[in-house]
């Protein structure tokens, strides 16, 4: 395995490690949770394995993250930033370029 196939496994480790510590949930319990044995979890934080990309899916809605937010790990409100993406979606050109505005303008603060 080269090194950047290494790092990128290691993230996906450690990320789904980060995801379940701040969901407060034991592997065990999350392996389960997901529908898989109850060493699933154990197993890729352990670097026996890597999830499938099903299983990769589930683990995002279950920790209430999008596959792009479980890449962006400096992001501090997962939910949050899923829900306002959620509420957007329905919003007209004119409403998303006021709230883009609005979000300028609080970068600047």
């Amino acid at each position: 395995m080269g090194d950047e196939m290494k790092n990128y496994a290691a993230f996906i480790r450690n990320r789904i490690t980060e995801l379940r510590l701040k969901k407060d949930v034991s592997e065990y319990q999350m392996s389960l949770d997901i529908g898989k044995n109850r060493n699933y979890i154990q197993g890729i934080s352990a670097g026996k394995s890597l999830p499938s990309m099903e299983a990769f899916i589930n683990i995002c809605d279950y920790c209430g993250i999008t596959p792009m937010m479980f890449f962006d790990d400096e992001n501090d409100y997962p939910q949050l930033v899923h829900q306002a993406l959620f509420e957007m979606r329905d919003l007209g050109e004119e409403d998303l370029k006021m709230l883009i505005g609005l979000i300028r303008r609080l970068h600047k603060k």
